[in-house]
């Protein structure tokens, strides 16, 4: 039975059904799922629905709506609303059909004046809205009355011309009535430009940015964009877009009358909401604004072909309108939280009752004071040194929370300089054989910085898991890191599913989200070694170099995975049920193993973790700050042998001087700390260790003298005096 529960929440339903959610592409599968449904629908109860001639009807028809719904999405996608667009659509009908038929005015020119309209009337929208900061809503609505006002003035005053007049152009008559590749002309238009529409948004900078004002205005103006412009460019499109849909309108249906475009602005606002686009901006794309047209467009259709009235076909536009709003409103201002619920999969952990860490009971993990009283370098100076790491001139390197990389230099350790800036939040760290500092920088993979401070990206990507519905090929939170004696970098990516933020969250699953990668230089490919890992954190390469040491944080465990020798590729579980969440791990000068402890188990929490449903509950029902974690305020440092059997421990009971230890290096008999939320870095003497073993030279020194050649020296004669 407890073996089927581990099944139950290893493969859980639910684990797929939140990485689907989380995908950009299942956003639109409300509006399409509907869009089906709605098709279905009038197929089963319209005859003949199915038809050719039905569906070039459809095609022929549809069009109009399509390009007036992305003239509304465009203003929605820039933060903002365009309610004339109806009203330019009508008048662009009509002067179409004016300049032509009545001006006899050649087609070319006819587009491009009507053309030249809509961009006039979004050039006024755009540059009330941008520059003169008012309302859209209030603006674009006078602009409406106004444009509707105008329109139905001169169509009454021309009314009898416009009916006398035709035109006998060739290729007029194709863009009402042709076909291109057996599409009618009109829906190959909307096809190539709702296609160059969705590239610009996407692709192109100005586009890029209109999608950014949209989103955040502030932050678009800190990030260099013009804003205004911005602004004013997106109506002018949208007016481009409504008269463009006026023009093969007139084209179709060679008529302007007084209800042309009425309530049209109302139906492009329900299709762009329906399609998913937010109201407040910045989301969605034309395809679902299209999605959503269509939707309308078929509801309507079908509704006159059963001969439903027009007053209910209106009451029902309106009554989807408000519910695509309320959908909106709740769901897509609440996503992340919604997601979150669903999004977290507990996991079944397990625990056995942990060793003793009770002062006096005579376990290696016996609490004691050594690191109570250790001295502290660099007091209020750093923040948050998670990793740090000596140089073969004994200066001190270490990661600051705000993405650079400080030295302090030797002996005392006062000067401190900013060494290199690389950005994000750094976290482990190593020296490899020509003295680059290689760091681990979560949310952005592994860089480097040389002796002579430049820095280089080293990898930000890995090789994709194929059975996994979400893209893991980036790194999403390398953490720490060690080089192998062969040059290859061993580094843990602790989570693919939460960023450092939500490490907590990762911590209430407790299930195999981290994976083990390798980088190798030499060809420049990085490659997963190991995958479903729990929260892989810490790694080390041994003393020898045959084998990568690493910790699985959740499971409070050392594992050892060969990579050299016989057992090469062969995985082993070194250590098991630690009294605490393990962090980095260093070599030792005597051929022993330091490893960092974050934190200390709770019985507690142990009891929460083979409880998954009520973790579930906990994160669904009870506000983040009032979760229960993990125990992260203990300081604890543990040394341990090739076997995994722990020798000693050094404590600072309560955390008074060095909470949450996250790492450790021994250099030259002192051994320093640092941890990701303390403001110092500790140091202590040790007393049984060589004072003259530094972690570089113990581990490259050897290596470098058997890769160094000898070289031929060549007597000089240029001073030789001849006899």
């Amino acid at each position: 039975m407890n073996a089927l529960r581990r099944l139950w929440y290893r493969y859980s339903p639910q684990l797929l059904l939140g990485e689907l959610l989380e995908k950009r592409w299942m956003e639109p599968i409300v509006p399409f799922t509907l869009l089906i449904l709605v098709f279905v629908v009038f197929i089963l109860t319209i005859p003949g629905y199915t038809s050719l001639p039905q569906l070039q009807q459809l095609m022929r028809s549809f069009p109009e709506q399509a390009f007036v719904a992305m003239a509304m999405a465009i203003s929605i996608l820039s933060g903002g609303i365009d309610l004339s667009v109806g009203a330019v659509f009508a008048m662009a009908d009509f002067l179409t059909l004016y300049f032509l038929q009545v001006l006899e005015w050649p087609l070319p020119l006819t587009i491009l004046a009507v053309l030249g309209w809509g961009a006039l009337i979004g050039a006024i929208n755009g540059g009330l809205i941008a520059y003169a900061k008012t309302r859209p809503f209030l603006t674009t609505m006078v602009v409406l009355i106004v444009t509707r006002a105008a329109y139905n003035k001169i169509t009454g005053a021309f009314a009898t011309e416009l009916a006398g007049a035709s035109s006998d152009s060739t290729a007029w008559d194709f863009l009402g009535a042709g076909f291109v590749l057996g599409i009618p002309v009109n829906m190959f238009c909307l096809i190539v430009i709702g296609v160059i529409a969705h590239l610009y948004l996407t692709r192109i900078r100005s586009g890029v940015h209109i999608m950014a004002v949209g989103s955040s205005r502030k932050a678009a103006r800190h990030a260099g964009i013009n804003v205004k412009r911005s602004l004013f460019l997106a109506y002018v499109l949208s007016g481009l877009l409504a008269s463009l849909a006026g023009i093969l309108y007139a084209a179709r249906q060679n008529s302007a009358g007084t209800d042309t475009g009425v309530g049209w602005e109302v139906n492009a606002l329900a299709a762009a909401v329906l399609g998913g686009i937010s109201l407040s901006g910045g989301r969605g794309t034309i395809s679902r604004a299209l999605m959503g047209a269509a939707i309308i467009f078929l509801l309507i259709n079908g509704l006159v072909q059963l001969g439903t009235h027009g007053s209910l076909t209106t009451a029902a536009i309106g009554a989807i309108l408000l519910a695509a709003v309320a959908f909106n409103v709740k769901f897509v201002k609440n996503k992340s939280k919604i997601l979150q619920k669903i999004y977290v999969s507990p996991s079944l952990v397990e625990f056995g009752t942990p060793p003793s860490i009770e002062r006096g009971s005579g376990t290696a993990f016996a609490e004691n004071d050594r690191l109570k009283n250790a001295e502290a370098i660099a007091l209020d100076r750093i923040e948050g040194p998670e990793d740090i790491i000596l140089d073969r001139n004994d200066h001190l390197y270490t990661v600051n929370r705000n993405g650079s990389i400080i030295r302090f230099r030797a002996p005392d350790y006062e000067h401190r300089e900013e060494f290199a800036r690389i950005g994000g939040r750094p976290l482990g760290m190593a020296l490899d054989r020509d003295e680059n500092i290689l760091v681990c920088v979560a949310g952005m993979g592994v860089y480097g910085v040389k002796p002579d401070r430049t820095v280089f990206k080293v990898t930000d990507e890995t090789n994709r898991t194929w059975y996994r519905f979400k893209d893991d090929s980036r790194l999403w939170l390398a953490d720490d890191l060690d080089v192998a004696p062969d040059g290859k970098i061993y580094f843990s990516d602790a989570t693919t599913r939460y960023d450092l933020s939500d490490w907590a969250l990762d911590g209430f699953e407790g299930r195999g989200n981290g994976r083990l990668v390798c980088h190798d230089p030499a060809t420049g490919k990085t490659e997963t070694v190991l995958s479903n890992l729990a929260f892989p954190n810490g790694i080390c390469v041994s003393h020898d170099g045959r084998a990568v040491l690493w910790v699985s944080t959740w499971l409070c465990r050392i594992y050892r995975y060969w990579i050299a020798g016989e057992k090469a590729g062969t995985l082993e579980l070194l250590a098991d049920n630690l009294p605490g969440y393990p962090d980095n791990i260093n070599r030792a000068s005597d051929g022993k193993y330091w490893l960092a402890l974050v934190g200390l188990r709770s019985p507690v929490y142990d009891l929460a973790m083979a409880d998954p449903a009520f973790r579930k509950r906990m994160v669904k029902q009870i506000p983040p700050d009032e979760w229960l974690c993990p125990g992260i305020n203990f300081g604890c440092v543990v040394k341990f042998d090739d076997n995994g059997k722990v020798q000693e421990s050094l404590w600072d009971p309560g955390g008074v001087s060095h909470a949450t230890i996250t790492s450790m290096r021994e250099h030259k008999g002192y051994l320093y700390i640092g941890g990701l939320e303390n403001n110092r870095i500790g140091r202590i003497h040790l007393s049984d260790a060589d004072p003259n073993w530094t972690g570089w030279d113990s581990y490259w020194a050897k290596d470098r003298r058997a890769r160094a050649k000898p070289q031929l020296i060549v007597p000089r004669t240029d001073h030789v005096v001849s006899a």
